[in-house]
């Protein structure tokens, strides 16, 4: 009877390691705002679902890296769900202190550019197999705005290139 039992948990196992899961990818990290306490940065993150039918996703947690150091992490409880049978766009906030941005003053200032690294991982319900762990990672740089861009004078935008 053990044999048995054995050989179905091998069955399932396979069978659960087969099957089809989201994959992420990350499109772009830009500016999105600049506040008197922080710049927020927003990374969309593209998600396909292979199934037919929406999957809720449970947080969303982010760890974004400067010159090898961690300069912003959090995590975004409930963000909504996936459709079914299609890709969605996320869009994760990352909020960085104008302090931490002035102790990478080095990078910043040969080429007025932040070079990045972002950890994504989307915690989604997937039923049966429960919570599953998508991890996404991206590396780029962003380019700074100008106080002229800042002031509408110019057309510079914290625009990056991620790879």
């Amino acid at each position: 009877m053990s044999g048995l039992i054995d050989k179905a948990k091998d069955y399932v196992t396979e069978k659960v390691a087969n099957m089809k899961k989201p994959e992420a990818t990350v499109k772009n990290v830009d500016l999105k705002n600049v506040a008197c306490d922080c710049i927020t940065y927003n990374a969309e993150v593209n998600v396909s679902n292979p199934y037919s039918t929406p999957i809720p996703i449970c947080e969303i947690s982010y760890t974004f890296k400067s010159a090898g150091r961690v300069i912003a992490e959090g995590k975004i409880p409930d963000p909504g769900s996936l459709k079914g049978n299609a890709d969605t766009m996320l869009d994760v906030g990352v909020k960085v202190p104008h302090s931490v941005l002035v102790s990478l003053i080095r990078d910043i200032g040969a080429d007025w550019d932040i070079d990045y690294e972002i950890n994504i991982v989307l915690i989604v319900d997937l039923p049966v197999l429960g919570d599953i762990s998508i991890p996404v990672n991206s590396k780029g740089e962003i380019k700074l705005p100008t106080l002229s861009s800042l002031f509408g004078g110019g057309s510079d935008s914290g625009s990056a290139s991620a790879s």
